[in-house]
């Protein structure tokens, strides 16, 4: 019963994820300004980490930790050097 009940909740934050990372696709894609489409990259960044992580939990399996780890990193420093790119050109 309760292997059933965690199968039932990592799809279903799998799915909200996949909907959240899709909504911050499309505002990455008609993002108004250069600022807008780093904030939904972020939101993307964000979204995968996540979903890395419930996949942690639903394997039991630490690699994904680890994972999730280095490509939170990467997108702060990519966000990071984004948003001094923009502060620089005055954006």
């Amino acid at each position: 019963m309760n292997a059933d009940w965690m199968e039932v909740v990592t799809v279903v934050a799998l799915v909200a994820l996949t909907l959240g990372g899709s909504a911050f696709a499309i505002r990455a894609v008609k993002g108004p300004t250069l600022a807008d489409r780093v904030v939904a990259i972020d939101g993307v960044l964000v979204t995968i980490v996540a979903a890395t992580l419930v996949s942690a939990v639903r394997t039991g399996s630490g690699w994904f930790v680890d994972v999730g780890l280095v490509v939170g990193f990467v997108g702060f420093v990519g966000t990071t050097a984004a948003a001094r790119f923009i502060e620089g050109r005055g954006d």
